[in-house]
């Protein structure tokens, strides 16, 4: 299942979550894909693209970077997919 996983930068400290992602790497465990990330021009959000079957994978690594990010994980369709859905 896909998921749009909306980081919000606590204390919006862009800075202090780009150093961990840095040093350690996105620490996803295995079974997550990752696909993209966009960051929100004011350095706030980052938008991110996942990939997995296990819901508890996304949120033991949301565990991680808990104590930087605050996290919204929300399952996503592609929207071809769902035009296709809805098209019967």
């Amino acid at each position: 299942m896909l998921y749009m996983v909306i980081e919000h930068f606590r204390n919006q400290d862009a800075r202090a979550v780009y150093d961990r992602f840095n040093t350690k790497g996105r620490m996803v465990p295995d079974g997550i894909a990752f696909h993209g990330s966009w960051v929100s021009a004011d350095l706030g959000r980052c938008f991110q693209i996942m990939e997995c079957d296990d819901l508890t994978l996304l949120q033991r690594w949301a565990v991680e970077w808990s104590d930087l990010v605050e996290f919204e994980i929300i399952p996503v369709s592609p929207g071809k997919d769902m035009a296709e859905a809805l098209r019967s």
